[in-house]
């Protein structure tokens, strides 16, 4: 009961406002061009008729909600699932580059951190340097990533997943230095006093101190890994991906099929989110954390 009061009531809230303004917004946004349709029609139609119209066009600036959703049910259930059309074909093309990216953006922020936590040097020169990378944007970094690569013969999954890589070492890097240095200092002299090596020092305290930290930034790692792969499929004219499905919805101004990819984008990415988080609290649990 407390946790229906507690996270249902408020999710589902939330959600139904968000509905409601998406209706709104249709409504508004598509009102303009069902005016003009209904000016060289002469027709005049009553208000709740208008409302209709604009709720039911087939190319709508702004799809409404049950359009989505139908658009989405067709395209995830009634399609064959190795159809071009079909949204779990696409999703799992993109998911596949998503994971082999946050698999090497996982390792590279890990190696990274550890350096920076054990080496003065590489947090003062190291550092500077990969907060600034991060400012340069992804839509720049994406063609450049992918022709230097089809240079030397590497294309397909691999430079999507580099991108993928380029977004997600950032925050497992940043969580596992915080993490690394989060031991107490009277923790740290307690090793000393113990004879402790420094390899003891990072294997008994430090990794599993940052064992939180990890999982936590892993998640945002994983989403960003997600956005990187389907920017990596804009610039390459891929055929196949929710990138491809973005693409080809925005050449043919199909706004439903745009919106339909961009829901199941953010399916994926939430059920990456939730894996994530259940993996994190399986580890805690194998090593000794208390159920929250």
């Amino acid at each position: 009961m407390d946790t229906f009061r507690s996270k249902i009531i408020p999710v589902t809230t939330i959600l139904a406002a968000v509905v409601v303004l998406w209706y709104v917004f249709a409504v508004i946004l598509n009102a303009p061009f069902q005016r003009d349709l209904d000016q060289r029609s002469n027709a005049t139609p009553g208000t709740m008729e208008f409302i209709g119209k604009t709720l039911s066009q087939p190319k709508p600036t702004m799809p409404a909600p049950h359009q989505v959703a139908v658009n989405f049910f067709e395209n995830t259930f009634l399609r064959p699932i190795n159809s071009n059309r079909s949204l779990v074909y696409n999703a799992w093309i993109t998911l596949s580059s998503t994971l082999l990216g946050f698999a090497f953006g996982t390792a590279l922020g890990i190696v990274i951190a550890v350096g920076i936590v054990h080496v003065a040097t590489l947090d003062r020169s190291l550092m500077p340097w990969i907060i600034a990378s991060q400012t340069i944007p992804i839509l720049a970094v994406a063609p450049m990533i992918i022709v230097v690569l089809a240079a030397v013969g590497i294309t397909g999954l691999i430079p999507k997943a580099m991108i993928s890589t380029y977004l997600s070492f950032f925050p497992v890097t940043v969580g596992m230095v915080k993490g690394l240095r989060s031991p107490e200092l009277m923790h740290l002299d307690l090793m000393h006093t113990y004879n402790a090596s420094r390899a003891q020092t990072f294997w008994k305290l430090r990794v599993p101190a940052s064992v939180p930290f990890l999982f936590t930034s892993m998640k945002v790692a994983v989403a960003a890994s997600l956005v990187g792969a389907i920017v990596g499929e804009l610039p390459t004219g891929a055929v196949a991906g929710i990138g491809a499905k973005l693409l080809a919805g925005a050449y043919y101004s199909q706004s439903i099929d745009i919106w339909s990819a961009l829901v199941a984008g953010s399916i994926v990415a939430a059920l990456l989110v939730m894996v994530v988080g259940v993996a994190g609290r399986l580890v805690d649990r194998a090593m000794g954390g208390r159920p929250a």
